[in-house]
């Protein structure tokens, strides 16, 4: 089965959780991951989904630094252990990260790349949002990439977790549309995290 046959199947099942009908584009991928440092970094994955991202991110490394893969889906997160063995994939949700950052003695993250859908930001059952576990688990010097399709960002639900983005980062650009990419989409790139009172 082809990438965009599972999505297409996935979105028919769930659509609020899956929220796209294709993979992302490899001009999508080179724009999410344009901020990753080729040096030695630890680069966090949410929702790779197939992969889109991952294979992107794995020849920016190179070899070097490490790479954690977050996804919740089990036929996804497996499907991902085959392709990409140098790849630690963990089949949890992306709330757990503290826990799975922990359990793996790493202590900071250079990059955190994001293929879940907004509704997965929404606050969690202790009240906090993915956001604030994400700019915890980032080093000073890190950077969160996400993605959002560029007709829905005007939409109230974008609107509120752009603004919850920015509450969380000090610095937050929004990149030129990528056109090659269906639909087309914008990536929200975010530096310095705000810390916790």
């Amino acid at each position: 089965m082809s990438d965009t046959a599972r999505f297409l199947r996935e979105f028919a099942r769930d659509p609020l959780h899956t929220a796209a009908v294709a993979p992302s584009s490899p001009a999508l991928a080179a724009a999410m991951i344009a901020p990753l440092s080729a040096d030695d970094p630890v680069v966090v994955e949410l929702g790779p989904g197939t992969g889109a991202f991952t294979g992107a991110i794995q020849e920016r490394l190179g070899g070097r630094g490490r790479h954690l893969a977050v996804e919740l889906h089990p036929g996804w997160a497996d499907l991902l252990a085959r392709r990409y063995p140098a790849v630690e994939v963990v089949r949890a949700d992306a709330r757990a990260l503290p826990a799975l950052l922990a359990e793996r003695a790493i202590g900071g993250v250079d990059a955190v790349v994001s293929g879940l859908p907004w509704v997965a930001y929404s606050p969690g059952p202790d009240g906090r949002g993915l956001h604030a576990l994400i700019t915890d688990a980032l080093l000073p010097h890190g950077v969160f990439t996400q993605f959002a399709y560029s007709w829905t960002r005007w939409a109230p639900p974008a609107r509120r977790q752009l603004a919850d983005l920015r509450r969380h980062f000090a610095d937050v650009a929004i990149s030129p549309t990528v056109w090659r990419n269906l639909p087309p989409a914008v990536v929200y790139r975010a530096r310095r995290p705000v810390p916790r009172p």
